[in-house]
């Protein structure tokens, strides 16, 4: 996983009483136009209808279902003049169903208090944490009153894309609300560092322009549906530099549904640090003290083959294997060991919360 990989939430640390942070930022906004930008021409004003299938059609279809998001947390410090410091995090989501229902990143609303969803026509509407998942970097909201005619965003498949298939992206960079940026997908079945430190396999690859407060908006295909969550880009500078990565709807859905039902997320578990064995196999570096691998017999050096029957080319293979299963599920491996091959069957335990 590349080590420049950046959260892309947008931050804020500010005493409960007055403060212009930002500013810096607004001001270089607020310049006067430049009559450059101006013109007369008949034709600028005429009415223009967005060609189907475009990015100006697909931006008007799916924009009344995303939003801002504004998540408050207090801090028990003071600032230097004795007031009390509150900080704010900014990001994006998207409407899930018509009861309400609101997908963003964890790390958007972690520690959160108090958390405001905004609609792109200006409506703020105050909601609930239903629940969250730090290992896959998912949060479900619930929007405390739904307002008529919601708008849920139809959902896709992140599984289908092809690299070099077109997406969009939407969500509040800098808190620059509504803003769209498109591109292309650029790799696919990425790694992610989760907020936890765990993996998040099969992470969307893309170059459309992501920065901070883009956190928990959608990724689109060109159909208009939801194939990817926003979640973290990859720079030096901490700014757009081409690399982003949304999370696979696949593994949000996966997540949320728990989540609804009121349950917390479980991962199997086995217990080793995995790389890529140079024959092929993914080679166990270490084992765990007391995990399922140590349990089974495992070793530092083992190189894994099968598992379930499966052939592992490496250890992405293998982590595949272990998170496609639940805890409490058997997995026998295949492991070659000082030149001899055995057979381990691993009982897996719960992924554990550190």
């Amino acid at each position: 996983m590349n080590k420049y990989l950046v959260p892309l939430v947008a931050l804020l640390a500010a005493a409960v009483l007055g403060g212009v942070a930002g500013a810096g930022i607004w001001a270089a906004v607020d310049d006067d136009p430049s009559p450059a930008a101006a013109t007369t021409s008949a034709a600028v004003n005429r009415p223009v209808t967005a060609r189907e299938g475009s990015i100006a059609a697909i931006y008007e279809q799916t924009i009344p279902g995303v939003v801002e998001i504004t998540a408050q947390s207090g801090g028990s410090s003071l600032d230097p003049f004795g007031q009390q410091q509150q900080q704010t995090a900014t990001g994006s989501g998207w409407v899930l169903d018509a009861d309400g229902h609101v997908v963003t990143n964890q790390h958007v609303v972690d520690g959160a208090d108090e958390v405001t969803v905004k609609f792109h026509d200006g409506k703020e509407v105050a909601a609930t944490v239903v629940g969250t998942d730090a290992s896959a970097d998912v949060a479900l909201l619930q929007l405390k009153d739904v307002p008529s005619g919601i708008q849920p965003l139809r959902l896709g498949s992140s599984e289908s894309l092809r690299i070099g298939d077109p997406v969009i992206a939407i969500g509040s960079p800098f808190g620059l609300e509504g803003t769209v940026t498109s591109g292309i997908v650029s790799g696919k079945d990425r790694q992610l560092r989760a907020p936890d430190g765990f993996t998040i396999d099969g992470a969307i690859q893309t170059d459309a322009a992501l920065n901070h407060g883009n956190s928990g908006g959608p990724l689109l295909d060109a159909d208009g549906r939801v194939v990817g969550m926003n979640s973290q880009i990859a720079s030096e500078s901490g700014g757009n530099d081409g690399v982003g990565y949304a999370i696979p709807i696949e593994t949000v859905q996966k997540v949320v549904d728990q989540l609804a039902s009121g349950g917390t997320v479980q991962y199997a578990f086995l217990g080793v640090e995995l790389g890529d064995a140079s024959g092929g196999g993914a080679q166990i570096g270490s084992v765990r003290s007391g995990s399922p691998a140590d349990d089974a017999g495992l070793q530092a050096g083992d190189v894994v083959v099968r598992a379930g029957g499966e052939d592992i080319a490496n250890g992405d293979d293998l982590r595949k294997a272990v998170g496609d299963r639940k805890p409490g599920d058997t997995l026998e491996l295949e492991v070659k060991r000082d030149g001899a091959t055995k057979t381990i069957t691993v009982t897996l335990g719960t992924r554990p919360t550190s």
